[in-house]
């Protein structure tokens, strides 16, 4: 019983620290924040702070990784059109966040990290087109994809005005998608 009611309190800090993250580098609008900032929004203390993440910056990551992952969830059952309209939506929505994340101290790994969940959810697209190559091709092609999205997140994100236009970032993709989908086909 002592072992559940640990995870409960360790899952509910975790999530306190990941929100807090959120939404003071939000406000902010920047990563420049300390640790003290952080534990204080979140209200818990700062070894709470290292013993989960580490370091700030690793909980700025995670923060990334958590928003972008519930936007995944979210959008699930979503066909691929309207799923790109909501990616868009969602980054101009917690356009500040990501802006700060992907051009502050920590930009490179959230960046990584991002990337990896782009991966995961391009996977089953990426067989669908190339069902006919090994395993380590049809990585290799999945990595290509999620890396050439997130190239492309990352400038709308950081060039984009604010508020961004998802609709203009949301349009891209889909002019992407389609020409991967027709050169697919016409591989066959």
């Amino acid at each position: 019983m002592t072992e559940v009611m640990g995870d409960k309190r360790v899952r509910r800090s975790r999530a306190a620290l990941v929100d807090a993250a959120v939404r003071v580098v939000a406000e902010r609008g920047t990563t420049s924040i300390s640790v003290t900032d952080l534990t204080e929004a979140a209200d818990v203390s700062r070894k709470l702070l290292y013993l989960h993440f580490g370091d700030r910056d690793a909980l700025l990551v995670a923060a990334a990784v958590d928003l972008t992952e519930r936007w995944a969830a979210a959008d699930a059952a979503e066909d691929p059109a309207a799923r790109l309209v909501k990616l868009a939506q969602h980054l101009a929505e917690h356009q500040r966040f990501y802006r700060a994340v992907l051009s502050g101290s920590c930009a490179f790994a959230a960046s990584e990290a991002i990337k990896k969940v782009f991966s995961d959810l391009n996977r089953t697209t990426v067989t669908l087109l190339f069902d006919d190559v090994d395993e380590d091709a049809l990585d290799d092609v999945t990595v290509f994809f999620a890396a050439g999205v997130m190239a492309i997140v990352h400038s709308w994100i950081t060039g984009a005005e604010s508020p961004a236009e998802p609709y203009a970032l949301a349009e891209r993709l889909r002019r992407l998608s389609r020409i991967f989908t027709s050169t697919g086909k016409a591989a066959r």
